[in-house]
């Protein structure tokens, strides 16, 4: 079963068009054929960025995708120390789990995951013709 850190911005996506990449990789974690990998900082920050009024979000769906992130995901506890030029500072929890699972970052902005740290960055359609299509891996 594959293992991935799932960025906020699919998860934003997912709530937004559910039909989607973002929102097939959602099912296909909800479903267990792709276990998200977790942190305390990681869920702290789903929590916050769902929770921004200018997305319109519905406060139930919210609740329930947190909730089930929870639920599924493995939860990490890194301890790695971020390097100084990170091109957003702010996605350093992603890149620490991913970093300390060993597993792809699925994100709607790769370039933020840079290739010279190991990190290994896809986008969710990337990931949807890699791992959740008939004869994937």
């Amino acid at each position: 079963m594959p293992h991935a850190v799932i960025d906020t911005n699919i998860l934003v996506s997912a709530l937004l068009r559910p039909a989607g990449p973002p929102g097939q990789v959602m099912a296909a974690a909800l479903a267990g054929r792709l276990i998200p990998v977790v942190s305390d900082a990681v869920l702290a920050e789903y929590a916050s960025v769902l929770a921004r009024p200018r997305l319109g979000l519905d406060p139930r769906r919210v609740r329930r995708m947190l909730d089930a992130m929870q639920a599924v995901g493995v939860r990490l506890y890194p301890s790695l120390t971020p390097p100084a030029d990170l091109p957003d500072p702010g996605d350093w929890p992603f890149i620490a789990c991913a970093l300390t699972a060993g597993c792809w970052v699925v994100t709607g902005n790769a370039k933020d995951f840079p290739p010279r740290l190991g990190v290994k960055a896809v986008t969710a359609r990337q990931w949807v013709e890699m791992f959740d299509s008939p004869g994937g891996p």
